[in-house]
């Protein structure tokens, strides 16, 4: 049995929730590796539906371990707060299905305070699009190693010189802004005001999966995001904190590389993005507002308005490279059920030449335009299909050129956020 990595193959929001919902019953553990509560699964089961942005979608699943890894960014105060609105649901939060990495760097308020000020302060195109939750100065104060991290709470006696450490940066950075300079005492109660409530979910995560993995157990990580909003491999600036591709599963759960043995990458049937940035296939048309309309494209952590266009080959071959896709589950096919045209990006034009990759390059990815190849429509539904019986001919047509597109098969094929209306080529698990 192979242990399975999901990544978004796009910007983020492909439906992963419901793909990793629908994998969690055949795992034993949930891992998320990266990422903090900027980005939010949602998640329909039995009519019922749950919004996540933080805790593992496996939460969810009774009999199911769930980590937070070391890679994850967290708000202790948001995190305490999401498990209190998942236990209002009747979802059992306990110790005994919860893991937080003891060496997960914490989220505090002037993380978010310095997000805000940052992101209001830039126009234009120098604006990010962050949700401004203080994920980038958290992994800044990672990176620069002075981060507060949650083992930091259960020793009370050493957090003054880690504070001072953590506030010689920030309050220079804070003067230069016009922002108030904080004192030690703020930060210090803020923690320990939140500490007892964390402190029992701690465990040294690391230790504990790789047990996990040698008993057989299966595990399936989650990140968030999508490949494209990768720290190294995305459309940078326009980007996250934190890598985002497959290969950060190793790290940010500190298992080694060898513990993962498929990647599942996760694309939508068309292409959406949240926040500033390229997007080379975006619609500004009736028919990108159609498509955002019946695909109810608003962010799960901000309500935010997605930019909509047609399927980018170009850029999910690359992130099926970038990430060591084995296979994709493509979502949300029924969105674009009676389209009598769909078009699909599967090169580049860059200054009159044809290309058939993203370049790295902030301006010439400004200046590339897609070329299009069209396929016919279908009028048939989709939506809620559970065999390839129940497809249309030329949808079926359209999934088969994807996957020659792009390079990698369809493993999986979903066709409404509900879990059972999914038609599985590939178990992951069994490859």
């Amino acid at each position: 049995m192979a242990n399975v990595v999901v990544v978004g193959a796009q910007w983020g929001d492909e439906g992963k929730g419901k793909i990793v919902d629908w994998l969690s019953i055949e795992a034993d553990v949930v891992v998320r590796f990266q990422g903090g509560h900027n980005a939010g699964h949602t998640l329909v089961i039995d009519g019922k539906t749950y919004k996540l942005s933080l805790l593992p979608s496996g939460i969810v699943r009774p009999g199911k371990l769930s980590v937070i890894g070391n890679g994850v960014v967290v708000d202790p105060h948001h995190f305490v707060k999401e498990i209190a609105a998942i236990e209002a649901q009747g979802v059992s939060v306990t110790p005994d299905n919860l893991k937080l990495a003891e060496n997960a760097p914490l989220i505090l308020s002037l993380h978010r305070e310095l997000d805000a000020q940052r992101e209001n302060a830039s126009t234009g195109g120098a604006k990010i699009g962050t949700t401004m939750r203080g994920i980038g100065p958290a992994y800044e104060d990672k990176a620069g190693r002075r981060s507060i991290r949650v083992m930091d709470l259960a020793e009370p006696d050493t957090l003054d010189d880690k504070i001072a450490r953590l506030l010689a940066h920030h309050n220079p950075l804070r003067r230069g802004l016009g922002l108030p300079e904080l004192d030690g005492k703020a930060i210090r109660d803020e923690l320990l005001s939140v500490a007892p409530k964390v402190l029992p979910f701690m465990a040294a995560t690391w230790d504990l999966l790789d047990g996990l993995r040698r008993q057989g157990k299966r595990i399936l990580f989650e990140g968030a995001q999508g490949a494209l909003l990768d720290v190294d491999h995305g459309t940078y600036p326009y980007v996250t904190s934190s890598n985002t591709v497959a290969g950060n599963a190793a790290t940010g759960s500190g298992l080694g590389p060898k513990a993962i043995g498929y990647v599942l990458g996760i694309a939508k049937a068309y292409t959406t993005r949240v926040g500033g940035g390229p997007f080379p296939t975006e619609l500004f048309d009736d028919t990108g507002r159609r498509i955002g309309e019946r695909g109810h494209e608003f962010g799960t952590v901000t309500g935010r308005a997605r930019r909509c266009g047609w399927f980018d080959a170009v850029l999910v071959r690359q992130t099926v490279k970038t990430s060591g896709i084995d296979g994709i589950a493509l979502t949300k096919l029924d969105i674009l059920d009676g389209f009598d045209e769909i078009h699909v990006c599967t090169r580049y034009l860059l200054d009159g030449v044809e290309i058939d990759r993203l370049p790295a390059s902030q301006a010439a990815q400004a200046r590339v335009t897609p070329v299009y190849e069209t396929i016919e429509g279908w009028q048939g539904t989709t939506a809620g299909a559970r065999s390839w019986a129940d497809l249309p001919a030329q949808a079926i047509k359209y999934v088969r050129r994807i996957e020659e597109l792009i390079g990698a098969p369809v493993a999986l094929l979903s066709t409404s956020p509900e879990r059972d209306d999914t038609i599985l080529v590939q178990n992951p698990f069994q490859d």
